[in-house]
Formats: C-alpha cells, structure tokens, sequence
C-alpha cells in the first residue's frame, strides 16, 4: 500500500546534483543545489536558506531558462518549489540524465552539496 505522501506527488520526482541560483521577489538570491526535479517542481537545499512558504521566486540552473515557482514548504536546509508552468518532460528527464550525479565522482563519494566529501 503506498504511503500518504506518495499518493499527494502530482508527478515523479528525479534525483539531481544541480546548482542554481533562488531568486525572490524583493531581489534576493540563495545559491542552492537543486536535489530532485520533477515536471511540476523541484526541491533546492541550501547552507543558508531565506525563502518562506509562500515566496513566489525563479529558480535558474546554469543549463536552462530561470523557472518561475512558489515555495511550497521550507525544513531546515530543504525547500521545496511547484513551478507555476509545467516543464516539458523530455526536458525533465534531460536533466536527470546529465546531473544525476557529478561525472567522474561515484555517487558514494559524494558530500552533502554534491562535493566531494
């Protein structure tokens, strides 16, 4: 039986190492490290957060156009963001396929940020 909160997921969720750039309204900008992406949104961690529930902000990867969103929910470190326009499937799985990890690092060797630990 699946759990609660899988049933509540609008569309499967990919796991990334993904730097960007978290820009809110008022200007402000967190460098955070987009850690799953999915058609509908994604989830950035961050050292030092400061978005809020309810922040509209555009989240810009390196490797495509910023991404127009709303923060759903912020834990700790964690944000999660539902994008106000859907990305394109292809595009999702794009990125999954590129930044599923960082090349030539094995995934176990991997830090908290993608960095070598």
């Amino acid at each position: 039986m699946p759990h609660a909160e899988m049933t509540e997921r609008k569309s499967r969720r990919l796991e990334v190492i993904l730097p960007a750039r978290c820009r809110s309204r008022s200007g402000f900008v967190d460098h955070v490290i987009i850690t799953d992406i999915s058609i509908g949104g994604c989830r950035v961690e961050s050292k030092a957060l400061t978005m809020h529930a309810g922040d509209l902000v555009v989240v810009s990867p390196k490797v495509i156009e910023g991404l127009c969103g709303k923060v759903c929910w912020v834990k700790g470190h964690l944000a999660g963001i539902e994008f106000l326009q859907p990305l394109y499937g292809p595009v999702v799985d794009h990125l999954h396929q590129r930044h599923a990890s960082f090349r030539g690092l094995p995934d176990r060797q991997q830090g908290r940020y993608g960095l070598a630990a």
